[in-house]
């Protein structure tokens, strides 16, 4: 199986080179991930429940960060067990490049399955790599949005309040005009 793609996300470069190697970020981010851990500069380890088409699975695997060159990339290799489900094994290259205040993430994977989930079909294990893909790098990319500041000089206010603020606004606007028109 292989998979290509491109992602914008809205953080400075070094932002998210630091959570892709956040574990607790990363298991906040990883679709069914029940833990991550960090056991050496380039090794974490995971478990990591999935269900791809009939077949549902404990996963624990082990990866390994290479071609190490901070903040721009790295290689991501990594195998993780599922029982009677099977296996999977596979390499991901990664690049960040900045781009106007964001970070755009270039990614290409190869991976191989085996066992059961190598029955079932490489499209449906194909359609699952891609959604669980998603479904990360939503959650990677919300997990930014949230953490970003607002204004220090702007006080929380509600959406409804700002909303009646905003249509008082105009309202004095419209009458303004109107005056001022006639």
């Amino acid at each position: 199986m292989e998979m290509q793609g491109e992602r914008r996300i809205p953080a400075p470069r070094q932002a998210v080179w630091e959570k892709l190697n956040d574990p607790e970020a990363l298991k906040q981010c990883i679709p069914g991930c029940e833990s991550v851990e960090k056991t050496s500069d380039t090794e974490f380890t995971a478990k990591v429940r999935a269900k791809v088409g009939p077949v549902s699975a404990h996963f624990t695997g082990k990866v390994t960060l290479t071609d190490l060159n901070p903040p721009q990339g790295y290689t991501i290799s990594g195998e993780g067990q599922g029982g009677v489900a099977g296996f999977a094994k596979g390499s991901a290259k990664v690049a960040l490049e900045e781009e106007g205040g964001e970070t755009v993430l270039r990614y290409g994977v190869q991976a191989q399955v085996g066992g059961k989930l190598a029955q079932i079909g490489s499209r449906l294990v194909d359609a699952a790599a891609k959604k669980v893909a998603d479904d990360f790098f939503r959650n990677f990319t919300e997990n930014f949005a949230s953490a970003a500041p607002g204004d220090p000089d702007l006080p929380d206010v509600p959406d409804t309040t700002l909303r009646f603020f905003a249509a008082g606004a105009l309202v004095v606007f419209g009458v303004a005009m109107y005056f001022f028109l006639t």
